[in-house]
């Protein structure tokens, strides 16, 4: 495509009123035409603070529009089945926040839409678009820690959902880890082949209600004969906090762990002090900007994105095996996935 990208963007929460002003302010070759929120008056809200034309509560009208070439998808996770699938059948471009779907019937109907209509979708695993992220998986792939060996990941937020949104999310390992099981696929350039979920609630009891835990432990090995371990906490009440540690033959590399959110330190006579990251949005807010522009550009070179469809059901076959070990107290085996590549 030689023109921009016209985009419009479903659901104007936090984060999808991030990507619709990065849109329509930030992405060069792109123009955010529409807005779409179910809540009464959000989507002309938002439509009249960005200068977007067109707004409404019903995603049916946006997608009949032959004027938009691609849809942001950013509604609730149990929505985006049905959302996917309706942009696809309408031959709109797709970028979908994770995960892809909540069960994996539903990611094989939503890929065979997909490419059924020949559209290009990316998943929101925006982790791989962070600058340190980037630069960590290129000192991988130039040898510079040799073989991969051991994935370590750490995900710490204080941020409990409250109820509604815990019965509604999947749980912490569909909800919360799976970013986790993508940047390990990411930097190791491995597939994963076994997975074993221990999980806890040590604080937020409410989550128990609906089978979910506030701090859990998953093991994961690798076709390559690596391992890798990655901790979820919702019980960082002192910020954001999160790491990855990768560890080769010949070296280790280290992502984040400094967590300051400025530059600035404050020094007393008493000792010093810094502010920590206080959220997500704040930690990744490039990345959040770079994995756009990333799909603008797959999108006018009619090239698959970096992160696509068959990404999006591997880490959600991590996550529901995650869940499904947490749950029997056993060890899922996976096939290591080697004959579903994406260009399957």
């Amino acid at each position: 495509m030689s023109k921009k990208i016209r985009f419009a963007v479903l659901g104007l929460g936090r984060l999808g009123y991030w990507h619709a002003e990065n849109l329509s302010q930030r992405v060069k070759d792109a123009e955010l035409v529409a807005v779409v929120d179910p809540m009464e008056g959000r989507a002309e809200q938002v439509a009249r603070e960005l200068g977007v034309a067109k707004w409404s509560k019903n995603p049916v009208e946006i997608m009949e529009d032959p004027n938009i070439d691609a849809i942001a998808i950013v509604t609730p996770t149990s929505t985006h089945a049905e959302m996917i699938t309706l942009a696809a059948n309408h031959q709109k471009h797709i970028f979908t926040e994770k995960p892809i779907t909540q069960t994996l019937q539903e990611a094989d109907k939503v890929i065979e839409a997909i490419r059924q209509n020949k559209v290009l979708c990316q998943v929101g695993f925006m982790r791989r678009f962070d600058p340190s992220y980037v630069e960590a998986k290129r000192r991988i792939e130039a040898g510079d820690i040799g073989q991969p060996l051991y994935f370590k990941g750490m995900t710490r937020d204080g941020g409990t959902p409250p109820p509604e949104f815990i019965k509604h999310s999947g749980g912490l390992y569909l909800d919360f880890s799976i970013h986790d099981y993508d940047t390990a696929r990411f930097f190791m350039g491995a597939e994963v082949t076994s997975v074993t979920a221990l999980g806890s609630v040590v604080h937020n009891q409410y989550v128990a209600e609906f089978n979910d835990v506030d701090q859990a432990l998953t093991y994961l090995t690798f076709d390559s004969g690596a391992a890798a371990d990655i901790e979820a906490s919702r019980n960082a009440y002192y910020g954001y906090d999160i790491r990855a540690e990768i560890i080769g033959t010949e070296g280790a590399i280290h992502v984040g762990g400094s967590m300051q959110h400025h530059d600035v330190k404050i020094l007393k006579n008493n000792g010093a002090t810094y502010n920590i990251i206080p959220d997500f949005p704040t930690q990744f807010l490039n990345a959040y900007l770079y994995e756009m522009v990333s799909f603008v550009e797959s999108l006018r070179n009619n090239e698959r994105p970096k992160v696509d469809e068959v990404d999006g059901k591997l880490a959600l076959e991590i996550a529901v095996a995650a869940t499904q070990s947490y749950q029997t107290g056993k060890t899922i085996r996976l096939d290591g996935h080697t004959s579903n590549s994406k260009l399957a």
